[in-house]
């Protein structure tokens, strides 16, 4: 019975492994970075999404809180121009104030706040009941 040594001698076994290892050296390196990427891009998208949402929010807040106001002023609540006071108070929201329109004694008011390149809004109205 042959050995296993006789052809190649036990030289050729460990030229075998090394070339093998060789050929995978790296291979964690780049499967490390690959999970970090990964792991930044979902933290990324993460705090993007919780931006957006406190922009969406903070619009909202000032467009009901404009919305109010105006309509306290058409009322006779408020003195001042009803949309003169919906700017000042989406103002101080830190929002802009994109749209006001009056009907009868209800206010409708459109906010917007800006989120990087793009912008979040919001339209509320304020009145008497129906």
């Amino acid at each position: 019975m042959a050995s296993r040594w006789s052809r190649h001698g036990p030289s050729a076994l460990l030229d075998h492994r090394e070339a093998e290892s060789s050929a995978e050296r790296g291979a964690g390196a780049v499967l490390a970075l690959a999970v970090a990427t990964a792991a930044l891009l979902l933290g990324l998208l993460v705090v993007g999404a919780g931006t957006a949402s406190i922009a969406q929010a903070r619009a909202a807040a000032a467009a009901d809180a404009g919305a109010l106001a105006a309509a306290d002023a058409l009322s006779g609540y408020a003195d001042g121009a009803p949309c003169g006071l919906a700017h000042a108070v989406v103002s101080a929201s830190r929002a802009r104030l994109e749209r006001c329109s009056l009907r009868g004694l209800e206010a409708s008011v459109t906010a917007v706040v800006p989120v990087g390149p793009w912008l979040a809004s919001a339209t509320a109205r304020a009145g008497p009941p129906p």
